[in-house]
């Protein structure tokens, strides 16, 4: 028997949450002389993690057009996973194909791991792949390992359980500002596009007056010509000619005032439309390194805390960081994230209500600085800097006081940390 398939439902939500199923498996044999786990074999609570976490929709709906279901192209995201989840405790009802499809798109994973012969060694390969950010293949590598037992099972699921929690929290609110901003980019599209017909037509009617001014100039210089001293009609032609002349030039300069004026206009709104969709790009690199770090999960941050674990090697283990300005409530939760990953958060709120003074001893005790550009002041800001290049201490501005900028910001102190 695989050393967690006998776990039902409660026992293994009990096992997740820090508690102990009913009762502790025997000692198994050497890995090497047992199988990979098939999906079929595992608790059925362990499905929709993994069916969530290892396996793309493109891959589900596949599965579904091979068992000949006619809508696999056309369901649900949520009916598709609730249809997967179904078929994985199935073995001839889909689970081969299921677990076929996760074996081909994992292979590299699954070899990696296989050189693994203990739990402990299994455990090393997971943490290393978390670092990296290579949560599903992992994920499913770890899951199936023959040397798995149910204490590697609590912490590998509970983490995944986690770090769904901490996308979707952190991902909803920059969705949101990121549709926003295309509403927002498209309006500025359509009014760009409206004044630059504007100008196209000003110009055209500039270019129409100019030439019209150079036939009267040419009908001017030829009634000086024919006549020396003309009669009082030509006398009066030529004054009305004038004065048209003069109320067309008058007119042909308006016209290009205005489109000077319209050209500067349309200048700043190209000028703000590029920064706009500089700030989205930033938007999304951010998103994307949360995706990245945590796997792309749905849930909300704050519904059950990671347990502690004084032995885990995480990427901020024994790292001291150091927030400086931001949102109160939002600092709170940026502390919990960071004492999560077994690394300390110092915070100071940029001279708000704290003495301004205290930042150069913070600075000191920190490993890395950070502050929220759109959440500090410009003393703080200085005050910070000055300090960091006293003290050789490493500075880093963060686009705004959300989490995932957060997340972006760090992503090279993980790495850094992962390195050493």
């Amino acid at each position: 028997m695989p050393p967690h398939a006998h776990l039902d439902g409660p026992a293994l939500r009990a096992l997740v949450s820090g508690g102990h199923p009913a009762f502790v498996p025997p000692p198994c044999a050497d890995a090497a002389d047992k199988p990979r786990d098939r999906i079929w074999e595992l608790a059925e609570s362990l499905h929709c993690s993994i069916v969530g976490t290892c396996l793309t929709n493109a891959e589900a709906r596949a599965i579904l057009a091979k068992l000949g279901r006619p809508d696999a192209r056309t369901i649900t995201e949520h009916r598709l996973h609730g249809e997967i989840v179904q078929i994985a405790g199935r073995k001839d009802g889909g689970g081969r194909l299921l677990q076929k499809a996760l074996d081909r798109r994992h292979e590299r994973e699954i070899e990696r791991f296989a050189e693994a012969h203990t739990a402990e060694a299994v455990r090393a390969l997971w943490r290393a792949s978390v670092e990296r950010g290579e949560i599903p293949g992992a994920y499913w590598a770890a899951i199936t390992h023959p040397a798995t037992d149910w204490t590697l099972v609590q912490d590998v699921f509970g983490e995944v359980h986690m770090l769904s929690h901490l996308v979707g929290q952190s991902n909803r609110a920059d969705i949101r500002r990121l549709r926003q901003l295309e509403a927002d980019l498209a309006e500025r599209d359509e009014r760009i596009a409206a004044l630059e017909g504007r100008v196209v037509d000003l110009m055209e009617q500039r270019d129409g007056l100019s030439v019209r001014n150079r036939a009267i100039a040419a009908e001017q210089a030829l009634s000086r010509i024919a006549v020396a001293e003309p009669a009082d009609a030509d006398r009066e032609n030529v004054k009305n000619l004038t004065a048209h002349l003069e109320r067309e030039r008058a007119h042909a300069e308006a016209l290009e005032e205005k489109v000077a004026v319209l050209m500067h206009a349309a200048g700043k709104l190209s000028a703000d439309l590029e920064a706009e969709a500089a700030r989205r790009q930033a938007v999304e690199a951010e998103l994307a390194a949360v995706e990245a770090l945590l796997a792309g999960a749905n849930e909300p941050i704050d519904a059950h805390p990671l347990p502690c674990r004084a032995d885990r090697n995480d990427a901020l283990a024994e790292r001291t960081l150091l927030y400086v300005g931001g949102r109160p409530r939002q600092v709170a939760r940026l502390r919990r994230f960071v004492e999560a990953r077994g690394g300390r958060l110092l915070s100071h709120d940029g001279g708000t209500e704290e003495n301004m003074s205290l930042l150069p001893g913070l600075v000191s005790r920190s490993d890395l600085v950070l502050f929220p550009v759109e959440c500090v002041s410009h003393e703080a800001t200085g005050m910070v800097k000055r300090a960091c290049e006293m003290s050789g201490k490493a500075f880093r501005p963060v686009r705004s006081a959300s989490l995932a900028s957060f997340v972006h910001a760090i992503a090279p102190a993980v790495t850094c940390a992962g390195a050493s």
